[in-house]
Order: structure tokens, then C-alpha cells, then sequence
């Protein structure tokens, strides 16, 4: 799912190389938006109506800054992401019970965004590599794509854990497994490296959410009880820490001086 190429586009890209520390942030930020809208949820109506208002305004603000900057930012790039996990889990759910949906149902129309943004993005620009977002039309595209990614993996994390009956944990470690497909498969090389990350992403979704709500329900619902705000917690930090050392990691690289993003 990376590759040791240093091609000059890959300089100029505002999104970062999928190394072993962007999957894990990747994957705690999945954990902590589903412990995070699950802890809105606990929330009276005036409170979590501020709460959700305000991760929109947030999420937005750092949308905002991620297309006003001409690099990988990684603090910029990792908040837009965090926000996405916060605001995105929200509205999946939110649709989900105003509209009276299963997690089969939403699982099956996300599905089917997901494609039309992906088959929308390839239509376009002819290509759907991380190392070519280049243009703003390009980041556009990303954007919406991970928003699609949250979305469906939310509904497939819930449909494997509540509908099929697995549960959280057994879900979670159903979900290690089957990340573990384009893996090894683009190890293979059977599978090519954009398939192959993108399958990978959005599996990240229903595996840091199980791990999350594994953490956070109580003992009787097959959880560890330790609570959604104080998983969410724990999860802030951690990000908070890794973002930090893949900053230093980005410093350290020699970067030659960039343009804006080409407006296309």
C-alpha cells in the first residue's frame, strides 16, 4: 500500500504517503469520531444540537485551510480528517434514524455514492492516486471520498456488529482480518497500489469504530465500560501525539519550494 517512488508529483500532493504512522492515525481517527458522535448522542437535545453544530463549523473551518494551504500540512490534513470522522459519523447515523433505514439499507446506498464520487473522479481526471492531488478539482474529489468512505464503512461497522449479531470485539478483529486482503495481495502483486489503498481506507472506518465502542459500552453489552468521552480522550491524545511525530518526520524531509494548487 506505499511505494519507495520519489516522483516530483508526490512533492506537490496536499495529501501524505500511506507509511505505517498514516494508517495509524488514520485508524484512531476512526475510533475517536465514533466515540465522539456516540458521546454527542448521550448529550441532552440543546447540548448536542451546540455540539454537532459546532464539529460542522470546525470540520468546515479546517476544509477551509486545507485548500488555502500549497502542502501537506500535517496537523491541517489530520484535523480535516478527525472532523470528517466527528461530523461524518453524525450525519450517517442521523440519516439513518430520521429516514427509518437498516444497516443494510445505508450500507447499500453509501455503497453506491462511494462509486458514483470514485467513478466521478476517474471520469475526470483519469486517475485516482493520493500522490496526484495536485489541483484543486483533484482535492475536491478526495474530499468527497472520504466523506463517502466514513459514511459506508459507519453503516458496515454496524451492520456486522448489531445485524449479523458479531459484536463489537469479534467485529473489530473480523475487520484486522480483512484489512489484511489488499495487503497482502498488493504485496502480491496481484492487486495495484490505488485499489489497494483505497480498499484499505475504508476498512479503516469499521475497525477503529468496533476497537472505540468495544472500549466504551458497558460490561453487558460485551464492552469494557470505560465510556464514550473518556475514549475520546484517550484517542485526542494519541492522535494529538502522532500527528506530532509525523510533523518532526515531515521537517526533517528535504522539500523543494512549492506553487499554490493549480485552480482547475
Amino acid at each position: 500500500m506505499t511505494s519507495s517512488s520519489t516522483s516530483p508529483l508526490r512533492h506537490l500532493s496536499k495529501v501524505p504517503e500511506a507509511t505505517a504512522l498514516f494508517w495509524a492515525i488514520k485508524i484512531g481517527t476512526t475510533g475517536m469520531g465514533e466515540a465522539a458522535s456516540d458521546f454527542m448522542g448521550t448529550r441532552s437535545v440543546p447540548v448536542a444540537a451546540v455540539l454537532v453544530a459546532s464539529s460542522g463549523m470546525t470540520l468546515l473551518w479546517f476544509l477551509v485551510r486545507q485548500y488555502r494551504a500549497d502542502r501537506y500540512v500535517p496537523w491541517i490534513y489530520w484535523g480535516a480528517v478527525a472532523m470528517v470522522s466527528v461530523f461524518g459519523t453524525v450525519a450517517a447515523d442521523g440519516l439513518r434514524t430520521v429516514l427509518g433505514l437498516s444497516y443494510g439499507v445505508t450500507t447499500v446506498v453509501f455503497a453506491l455514492t462511494l462509486g458514483s464520487v470514485l467513478a466521478a473522479w476517474y471520469r475526470s481526471e483519469r486517475t485516482l492516486s493520493i500522490h496526484e492531488i495536485t489541483t484543486r478539482r483533484r482535492e475536491a474529489f478526495y474530499w468527497c471520498t472520504v466523506m463517502a468512505t466514513f459514511a459506508l464503512g459507519t453503516a458496515v461497522g454496524d451492520l456486522t456488529a448489531q445485524s449479523f449479531g458479531l459484536g463489537y470485539l469479534d467485529s473489530g478483529i473480523f475487520f484486522v482480518a480483512v484489512i489484511l486482503v489488499p495487503f497482502l495481495l498488493h504485496r502480491g502483486a496481484s492487486l495495484g497500489a490505488t485499489t489497494s489503498f483505497w480498499a484499505s481506507y475504508i476498512v479503516t472506518r469499521p475497525l477503529g469504530a468496533s476497537f472505540a465502542d468495544w472500549a466504551a459500552v458497558p460490561h453487558h453489552d460485551g464492552g469494557q465500560a470505560l465510556g464514550t468521552g473518556r475514549v475520546t480522550l484517550v484517542l485526542l491524545c494519541s492522535i494529538a501525539l502522532l500527528v506530532g511525530l509525523e510533523s518532526l518526520r515531515r521537517a526533517a524531509l528535504p522539500v523543494p519550494p512549492l506553487t499554490s494548487v493549480a485552480a482547475r
